[in-house]
């Protein structure tokens, strides 16, 4: 059993803190009213075989909340272009996932281990209520988002720096996320190891209807480096090799659309975005994590979230680490909903 005191903790690296970027404000776009899929440069070509016994997607609504979320962008980035339509059922846009973090061996990884199960769903159901005061348009979705595959100090037995969580740990989160009806997010960092590894060994998990994926490009550590000693990195192909993997566990198991959330707060942390792919079958969240004050946090999302669109985009935030400096304030959700693109998924840790 591996020990509290070797699980690194996530999100705390110094390279984040370096980064003095300020967002800076555009003008406002009238209320667009016309809003279709030649519009929005959406690919209907794309369409699945897969058959389902549900209604169909509403693509006037999907669409208009493609504008939403874009909140008067005029660069042409958002919404983003040449994005086939989801599956039936797919959860984004029409809802926003607003999430725990953590994992339930250390208090110090996230919100998601530090409190006892009842009162951790207590205080997500106070960010739940806080959303849907900002944002009465879009329904909340709750979910939990577990470090399923977590990096630590210890090199382990195989030397991959890695300790993949046993089945218990995750059928307890799967447990606690029933409690709210809430998804769960299985994440994964490869350290050593190599997503091509790793991720299938989570199958069985991913069929379930309410679990879904996310990987942290800080700790692949592809040039073999102890991970947290140096930010690591993903390229498109290994988003890519992710994707095709969930699109076809959709399709194979009936399933609805699987999101897939990404982790960035630095640009090499994901290269060659513009080769990620799109499916049908998976909805992508291109997510920024990193603590920091208000105007970092703009910054950063400004220059790795908006400036390099792949389809849907995510916000973290810090219940403690975003404190640290001035002003001492975490942002708050009606803050979040002033940004471009606005966060669909939002993840407190």
């Amino acid at each position: 059993m591996i020990s509290i005191k070797n699980i690194l903790v996530v999100g705390t690296l110094v390279a984040f803190s370096n980064l003095l970027i300020a967002c800076g404000n555009e003008p406002k776009l009238k209320h667009q009213v016309v809003v279709d899929s030649v519009k929005l440069g959406l690919d209907t070509t794309k369409v699945s075989p897969l058959k389902q016994a549900i209604k169909p997607l509403d693509t006037i609504k999907y669409n208009q909340k493609l504008i939403s979320l874009a909140n008067g962008d005029t660069s042409g980035r958002w919404p983003v272009k040449q994005q086939p339509y989801p599956l039936a059922s797919a959860i984004l846009p029409f809802k926003r996932v607003v999430a725990y973090y953590g994992n339930l061996y250390s208090k110090k990884m996230g919100i998601l281990g530090e409190f006892p199960p009842n009162e951790m769903l207590a205080r997500l159901d106070v960010e739940v209520k806080r959303w849907e005061k900002a944002d009465p348009e879009t329904t909340v979705q709750p979910a939990l988002h577990y470090i399923a595959v977590v990096a630590q100090g210890d090199p382990g037995k195989d030397g991959k720096y890695r300790y993949r969580m046993p089945d218990k740990q995750i059928d307890s989160v799967l447990s606690i996320a029933k409690k709210r009806d809430a998804i769960v997010f299985l994440d994964i960092q490869v350290a050593l190891s190599d997503i091509h590894t790793e991720l299938p060994l989570l199958e069985k998990y991913l069929k379930l209807p309410q679990v879904h994926l996310g990987i942290d490009p800080e700790f692949s550590m592809k040039t073999g480096v102890k991970p947290g000693t140096k930010i690591g990195t993903y390229d498109a192909a290994d988003i890519n090799f992710c994707s095709n993997y969930l699109a076809k566990l959709v399709r194979e198991n009936n399933l609805s659309p699987k999101i897939f959330l990404i982790h960035r707060f630095t640009k090499n942390m994901v290269t060659n975005s513009k080769s990620i792919k799109s499916h049908a079958e998976v909805q992508l969240v291109m997510h920024m994590d990193g603590w920091g004050e208000p105007d970092l946090k703009r910054g950063s999302y400004r220059y790795f979230i908006y400036m390099e669109p792949v389809q849907f985009a995510g916000f973290k935030l810090f219940y403690k680490n975003d404190l640290k400096k001035a002003p001492h304030h975490m942002m708050t959700p009606d803050e979040l909903m002033k940004l471009r693109p606005r966060p669909i998924y939002v993840q407190y840790q």
